[in-house]
């Protein structure tokens, strides 16, 4: 059982080695989206709750923190992406096209706690809001690996997706969008579980229908759904969820209960993305594979040659063709993603990094108008996990300044002072101690240099220069600092 003292479950203290290194790393990291051109925003940890909702998809919904507090549903912000598309449509919409944005700060999910993987944790990450396809997608994958880049990653390889091509298959196929939804959000579980179980699943949703189809027989659509909805009504059955009215959430119900018999289109969905997602690996194999599936069912290719416009992009970028993966069963679990999608990953097959194409979401959080956009987000504590090198900076030396007496503490604040103009780290003993034991207390502490002032000190402005790794010890001006 947990005490007050302890973190709760699966969240995590931040400890000052810790943070020194997660602060590196998320200024490096900032400092090249920044050098790109993508201006810092901010936005609330706590958001209306159907703001995400409606778009996350599934199994990431099951992991938002929400609760209710003076009448509203709320939530804690599980990702970023929503929130800076909100604050686009209240205060942006006017501002002029391409917008590059990027943000930094904690996000929450009810994660299964392992390693580096927490239930606070941190995302960095951009969003290129009016950027259409192939240029914004190159871009903005090739900005993550920039990153990655610059905090000395050398050895990851990007798995690239488009979630377009799946969508477009199944719209083909005619499927219902629950039927597609669910489709799409088990892409991967589809590779790894088998088939047998997204086909459970889908019957199972199809023996969970309300009511039994043939009571609408002899009724055309608009009888059937005034019959229903005053037959609800008349049990006192609330119909008012979200933004829907109750006309249409019936209306959604009949065409459900009269859609035709769908197995048949469901079992080629199942086997031509079982297929589909087995096509994983280097661009010059995947392409013309995935191009041979969809030509043999008659299925466009336009995702292909998106995707292949882009990879085009990405050779002028200097990004190595032997970092990309194309996997054509990648899901990420986002509902609000239209087009590519990508993933970065260590050497040991953690995932740094990921993002992609939502190109219907700003229309459908109430924008005036649809608008593309694409982006991604790094986890930062991920990659602290990771094995990296952070490029070597110079730390600024750090000094403790030490008063022999009372009346000499104001004059170690004013060398403190001096000492700090002069960029280095000073900090000054409030405990008033002896000079031996501050010494030993730097030393403990990993301090370079102790500053010591006394009276003969203050009267010639001057300090005892103390250097703790040679063990030296000069007199120096104060001026001359």
């Amino acid at each position: 059982m947990s005490t007050p003292i302890e973190a709760v479950r699966g969240m995590r203290d931040v400890l000052p080695s810790d943070a020194h290194k997660l602060s590196s790393i998320q200024k490096t990291v900032e400092d090249v989206l920044a050098r790109h051109g993508y201006a810092a925003v901010d936005a609330p940890i706590v958001e209306h709750r159907d703001l995400y909702l409606r778009k996350l998809g599934e199994e990431l919904v099951g992991k938002v923190y929400e609760f209710s507090f003076g009448g509203r549903d709320l939530a804690l912000r599980p990702e970023w992406t929503a929130s800076i598309l909100r604050s686009y449509i209240a205060h942006m919409q006017d501002h002029p096209l391409p917008l590059r944005l990027r943000y930094s700060g904690p996000v929450f999910r009810y994660e299964r706690p392992q390693r580096a993987t927490y239930r606070q944790f941190t995302q960095v990450g951009i969003e290129l809001i009016g950027g259409p396809t192939p240029r914004a997608d190159a871009e903005v994958l090739a900005l993550a690996c920039a990153g990655l880049d610059a905090v000395g990653f050398h050895d990851y390889h990007v798995t690239i997706g488009h979630i377009g091509l799946v969508r477009g298959l199944l719209a083909r196929l005619g499927l219902a969008e629950r039927t597609q939804g669910l489709l799409i959000w088990n892409l991967e579980r589809m590779r790894t579980q088998g088939v047998e179980t997204v086909r459970a699943q889908l019957n199972s949703e199809q023996d969970n229908l309300p009511l039994d189809p043939s009571l609408l027989e002899g009724l055309d659509d608009a009888q059937a759904t005034a019959l229903l909805l005053h037959t609800l009504q008349a049990m006192q059955i609330k119909l008012n969820y979200g933004t829907r009215a109750p006309e249409a959430i019936v209306s959604r119900l009949v065409r459900k209960l009269r859609r035709d018999d769908a197995q048949p289109r469901i079992e080629q969905a199942l086997e031509v993305l079982t297929r589909l997602g087995q096509i994983r690996g280097a661009p010059d194999y995947a392409l013309p594979a995935a191009s041979a599936l969809l030509l043999e069912h008659q299925l466009p290719t336009i995702a292909l040659d998106e995707l292949e416009a882009i990879l085009t992009l990405l050779v002028a970028y200097d990004l190595p063709q032997e970092r990309i993966i194309l996997d054509f069963g990648l899901g990420r679990g986002l509902q609000y993603y239209t087009g590519l999608i990508f993933e970065l990953y260590d050497a040991n097959q953690m995932q740094l990094c990921g993002g992609g194409r939502y190109d219907d979401l700003v229309l459908s959080l109430g924008g005036r108008q649809a608008v593309p956009a694409v982006g991604f987000a790094y986890g930062l504590e991920r990659i602290a996990a990771a094995s990296v090198s952070l490029p070597t900076t110079q730390s600024p030396a750090e000094v403790l300044v030490v008063a022999i007496d009372d009346s000499d503490y104001p004059y170690a604040l004013q060398v403190a002072r001096r000492l700090r103009e002069q960029s280095y780290i000073a900090t000054v003993d409030v405990r008033g101690r002896a000079v031996s034991v501050n010494l030993r207390d730097a030393a403990r502490r990993h301090i370079q240099y102790v500053a010591i002032v006394g009276t003969e000190e203050r009267e010639q402005g001057e300090i005892v220069w103390r250097n703790l790794h040679t063990h030296e010890e000069q007199r120096r001006r104060l001026d001359e600092l």
